[in-house]
């Protein structure tokens, strides 16, 4: 038997909240930040337990698998043959839909074993929000084909999903040798069409330097996921982080949740190259002068922790003529990205205008001559 914690066996975790009511599941309501029940109308306010501190993990003990038990948790996936998404089903569900790429899928029986999420963001857009929101992103795209969007307008039920990530705080020193430039300018005389002309012409004087920068760094927010471009997620940004909430189950009732594909060592490969792009700026900042030049940097990263998170995300992925389309939401702020379809007729339409304008144009210009 392994005796990495990850292969350990855990309690199943199911996050359904029965209504103390009727006995039907809850659901959390972002609009009133509360659990509410569909079927009687009962809401019940979240604990207020759920205000306790959000502490860091150490980097370190979880690479060499030392974290806590109580950090771990195991839970019942499904993952996408078509994206490779693992996303946490009902455990009484048989059959569902990928949210990532609407393909047909069957759940698992199998459990997936990871470190459990430190904090979340709740959802705050609720779901007739975000949809709104994709029909009015969607409406805005002229070439978009028009039965698309009155796909979309159908009102068609979008998919709650808490996302991935991992944040990384670390606390860096950088020593630095490199080139400072200042900039001068020569007067020259040169002869342009037989006379003589003065001319003024950069140089750069450059002279060495070293030094020092230092930064700690807060939250450095890495995609856990790889289902969806990016792209995507990388255009729902900002995320107001300081709102995170405590992880609680309660929050993930009547949504899902992804499992993390990207590993928490595969993750700080993309936060120090982060971390990395913005000590150069640091560099560049401290040598000064006109323009810089680096040729060394030797940074030492100490301290490194890490939380694992969730946030919150609506999507949609609609199947229209064979070809499938995604859109996601911030359920946070209500930014809208997705795949930009494009109708043929329309662009033919846009092309026969164009031509009809130029020649117009054309022949009045010929007439006025």
């Amino acid at each position: 038997m392994s005796d990495n914690p990850l292969d350990k066996t855990a309690p199943e975790i199911e996050h359904r909240f029965p209504c103390d009511t009727c006995g039907s599941d809850l659901r959390f309501d972002p609009e009133d930040n509360a659990l509410k029940c569909d079927h009687c109308g009962n809401v019940e306010p979240m604990l207020e337990a759920v205000q306790s501190t959000i502490h860091e993990l150490d980097f370190q003990s979880a690479l060499r698998g030392t974290l806590q038990e109580s950090e771990m948790e195991e839970t019942r996936v499904s993952k996408c043959p078509n994206c490779g998404a693992q996303v946490e089903f009902d455990p009484d569900s048989h059959a569902a839909e990928c949210p990532f790429c609407a393909t047909p899928v069957v759940t698992d029986t199998g459990t997936h074993r990871h470190i459990k999420p430190r904090a979340l963001l709740p959802f705050e857009v609720a779901e007739r929000d975000a949809q709104k929101a994709m029909v009015d992103w969607l409406g805005q795209l002229w070439f978009a084909p028009n039965g698309l969007q009155e796909y979309a307008k159908k009102g068609r039920k979008l998919s709650g999903i808490y996302v991935p990530f991992w944040t990384y705080d670390a606390d860096t020193k950088t020593s630095y040798t490199g080139q400072r430039g200042k900039i001068y300018y020569e007067t020259r005389t040169v002869v342009r069409d037989g006379k003589r002309h003065q001319q003024r012409v950069a140089k750069t004087h450059w002279s060495a330097v070293g030094g020092r920068v230092a930064r700690f760094f807060d939250d450095v927010l890495v995609l856990a996921s790889t289902s969806l471009p990016k792209s995507y997620t990388d255009a729902l940004a900002p995320w107001n982080l300081s709102q995170l909430a405590p992880y609680t189950p309660e929050y993930l009732a009547g949504f899902r949740a992804e499992g993390y594909t990207v590993d928490l060592e595969q993750g700080f490969v993309e936060a120090r190259a982060k971390m990395d792009a913005m000590i150069t700026r640091d560099i560049r900042f401290d040598i000064g002068g006109d323009k810089q030049r680096i040729t060394s940097a030797n940074t030492t990263v100490k301290d490194v922790t890490f939380k694992h998170i969730l946030l919150p995300v609506w999507m949609a992925a609609y199947k229209y003529r064979g070809k499938t389309y995604r859109f996601v939401v911030n359920g946070q702020t209500g930014t809208v990205k997705g795949e930009r379809p494009y109708s043929s007729v329309k662009i033919a339409i846009a092309v026969i205008i164009g031509l009809i304008v130029a020649l117009a144009v054309g022949y009045g210009m010929a007439l006025n001559q």
